[in-house]
């Protein structure tokens, strides 16, 4: 997937017009955020450091005899065994090396990325959105009927919550079309154009369940948020 910094005034226009274009056929109100990514993913590099320890540890206890031998050979030592308190200074020299080496490798983002699961991915997104959503959407109209679309770059995830009054009327699976579109747009290089799609086809689906009234008011901004 192509990455992106920022935005460009194109793409915001382009997004806050679809979706000022999907509220006038729905009650329905459309927020759409962007964001670089999702969570900082510290503890992924963590746990990646603690596992380093652990092969290194079980690796000394499988070959000790192996371990003895190079730190005899580093040290240039002429004795034939190490003290039992050279052997254990020497092995957590190595556990505290491993461990240091892990973590700050993996302090460059785009490796602690590549190295996160999929699933832990996924979660955090979800988890993100949900907050996001939250925040800046459940509940704020009078009807309930605020859609988040929420695109998380890092992580190439997206997703979609709705408020309660859609939920009652609209199964998650209905909106894949609108994850597929802007998934596919992204994927080519076009955020903003994505994003619009996703726009176009969640307003199709709200104007089916939730017709505009005659007394529907704006109640949410139609701008791109980018955090």
């Amino acid at each position: 997937m192509v990455q992106f910094k920022h935005l460009s005034e194109a793409d915001h226009s382009l997004v806050s017009n679809a979706v000022a274009r999907a509220e006038e056929a729905s009650d329905g109100e459309i927020v759409t955020i962007i964001a670089r990514r999702s969570d900082s993913y510290h503890d992924v590099g963590l746990h990646w450091a603690v596992a380093a320890m652990l092969v290194a540890l079980s690796l000394v206890a499988a070959f000790p005899q192996w371990f003895e031998h190079a730190v005899l050979t580093l040290i240039g030592s002429w004795e034939h065994e190490l003290e039992d308190w050279k052997f254990l200074t020497a092995l957590l020299v190595l556990l505290i090396v491993k461990f240091l080496v892990v973590r700050y490798l993996l302090a460059i983002m785009p490796l602690r990325m590549l190295l996160t699961p999929k699933a832990t991915k996924a979660r955090r997104v979800r988890r993100r959105a949900i907050t996001l959503f939250r925040t800046a959407v459940e509940a704020r109209t009078r009807a309930k009927t605020g859609v988040l679309i929420y695109l998380s770059l890092d992580e190439h995830r997206a997703e979609i919550v709705a408020d309660a009054a859609i939920n009652g009327k609209v199964v998650p699976e209905v909106w894949g079309d609108a994850m597929a579109a802007l998934i596919q747009e992204v994927r080519a290089g076009h955020p903003g154009r994505g994003m619009a799609r996703a726009v176009e086809i969640v307003g199709a689906v709200l104007a089916e369940h939730f017709p505009r009234s005659a007394d529907d008011r704006n109640e949410l901004p139609d701008r791109l948020i980018e955090l």
